[in-house]
């Protein structure tokens, strides 16, 4: 408790702080551009390497072996199409949000009634994760078995959330995600490095001891191959399309992610968008490659069925490794103070990454839906960041209410959700935008709604929702589609629908498109534009 109650008041003081120097909307939404690339890239990490990565990654290893470790590689994987394609081209072309960028060259009401509602979308699942492990992680370490008081433990998470982007806003959000980074990176290289000496810096040994101990009886080699989790005999050709939808979503949805996309806008230059990104796929690397250990070690030393008697997802993992480690090395004392350390690191993780979410889908509320649709630009920016602030009460109350439905939910698979929402829907738009001479209006409008309506239509009768013991609704069965992630059907849908509505319109603008091709590809006129 000193500890959590120390991080609060620590990133509360921050908060202060920030909100004494927050006075124009670019210092609300944009922390007044003022961060360097190194900093921006510790906090990228720290926005990125959320409750999924530390608390659900770790558990899906430790549960499903193999299959696991496969989240790893698609959340670090996707950082490149993010560098590749997007990261120095929004900074370039965009003011505080994604619609910014769409805006430009097109009809703006539709274009960012589209984006508005896909940020909130996405911006909502994603807050659902971060929810349900807050829930399963302070549960854990206060003992909190009931969900009552899982869910009060959940309102009280969504309660710190919204003081911190109220009155915060970016700048107050971008300097507790960099403390958080430093605290994850910190404690996660901690436990591994103390995992790792108990099997004498020997790999080999860590994994044969978690085959041993969490494989299945009679083949416990099969939980260091795939096709634990996702092929098996019973999923057939569809466990495996699974897999590959998963891929498909993890790969291509950071770059679409909204949260991520605004913090490009915070860094005075192009090069130091490219700065942050290198930074960020570094720190995020190294974490992911820790997931590693942590995961496999937890199927070592605190074995699968304690792991799921403790939180049937897997979600308490890793904070279960860090105390039983710590017993092992440190005796009883030691080890809970270890896991008080993790679990406040999680605790950090969760909030860090639950501010900069709110922030993301209020700000395209305030300022794409409010101040560009309803008022048609006729708002100041003072009015433009009250509406901001309300609205993050408001998205905050909406996350709170469905993490307390979600609750029994793998966090990892939840975010692997709205990464798939993120990368039907707004990935085909930016793409088109930046690359597509053609594109036009209509096409990222059909772009943006296909690729999301699809997206949550596939989720809804899906396996999450209904038909299985582990789903939203489990006492209900109209599951007709057979993935759990939608990402192979939605993705490609979000791309054809913003072909076929472009080349059904006969809207074209090639003035617009070559001043956005000149200034993503070279920064010329941006800065006159982000200061406008």
């Amino acid at each position: 408790m000193i500890l959590f109650l120390t991080f609060v008041a620590a990133t509360l003081a921050i908060t202060v702080w920030a909100s004494r120097q927050t006075k124009t909307a670019a210092d609300y939404y944009a922390g007044g551009r003022s961060f360097s690339g190194v900093q921006n890239g510790l906090a990228i990490g720290g926005d990125y390497m959320s409750a999924a990565s530390f608390l659900g990654i770790a558990g899906i290893i430790a549960l499903s072996g193999y299959d696991g470790f496969l989240y790893s590689i698609g959340f670090l994987v996707a950082w490149l199409v993010a560098l590749l394609l997007v990261a120095e081209l929004m900074r370039n072309s965009g003011k505080f949000t994604m619609a910014d960028v769409l805006a430009f060259r097109m009809s703006p009401r539709p274009v960012r009634t589209a984006a508005g509602v896909s940020t909130i979308v996405v911006s909502i699942f994603y807050l659902l994760a971060q929810m349900v492990g807050a829930g399963a992680l302070v549960g854990l370490l206060l003992g909190i078995t009931g969900e009552a008081g899982k869910a009060w433990t959940i309102v009280g998470v969504g309660a710190l959330m919204i003081v911190y982007v109220v009155f915060g806003g970016m700048k107050g959000t971008t300097w507790v995600q960099i403390v958080k980074a430093v605290l994850l990176m910190g404690g996660a290289a901690l436990v591994t490095l103390l995992v790792l000496g108990k099997f004498g810096f020997n790999l080999s040994a860590l994994l044969g001891q978690a085959a041993a101990t969490s494989g299945p009886e009679g083949n416990p080699e099969s939980f260091l191959i795939p096709g634990l989790k996702y092929g098996t005999e019973a999923q057939g050709l569809a466990g495996k399309i699974d897999l590959i939808s998963l891929g498909l979503a993890l790969v291509f949805g950071t770059a679409g992610l909204p949260h991520i996309l605004i913090r490009f806008y915070t860094v005075p230059t192009a090069r130091d968008a490219r700065k942050s990104v290198l930074w960020g796929i570094a720190i995020i690397g190294v974490f992911y490659l820790l997931t590693l250990v942590l995961g496999f070690g937890a199927a070592a030393l605190v074995g699968k069925e304690d792991i799921a008697a403790g939180d049937a997802a897997g979600n308490t993992a890793a904070p279960m490794l860090a105390q039983r480690i710590g017993e092992e090395i440190f005796g009883t004392v030691g080890g809970t103070i270890l896991l008080a350390l993790i679990g406040a690191v999680a605790f950090a993780t969760i909030l860090a990454v639950v501010a900069g979410l709110t922030l993301a889908s209020s700000s395209s509320f305030a300022h794409d839906l409010y101040a560009h649709v309803f008022k048609r630009g006729q708002v100041t920016e003072r009015q433009e960041v009250v509406v901001a602030r309300v609205s993050a009460l408001i998205i905050g109350a909406i996350a709170i209410g469905l993490g307390i439905l979600a609750q029994g939910q793998n966090v990892a698979f939840l975010v692997a959700l709205a990464f798939a929402v993120a990368a039907s829907g707004n990935l085909p738009a930016i793409l088109y935008s930046l690359f597509w001479k053609r594109f036009n209006t209509a096409g990222a409008v059909s772009a943006i709604y296909g690729g999301l309506v699809s997206a949550l239509l596939l989720v809804i009768f899906s396996p999450v929702v209904s038909g299985t013991k582990t789903a939203l609704l489990p006492d209900a069965d109209f599951a007709w589609f057979p993935l759990s992630n939608p990402g192979i059907i939605s993705i490609p849908l979000g791309f054809l629908c913003g072909w076929i509505g472009t080349v059904l319109s006969k809207e074209y603008n090639a003035a617009k498109y070559a001043e956005i091709e000149v200034r993503s590809l070279t920064g010329v006129g941006a800065e006159k534009a982000s200061q406008h």
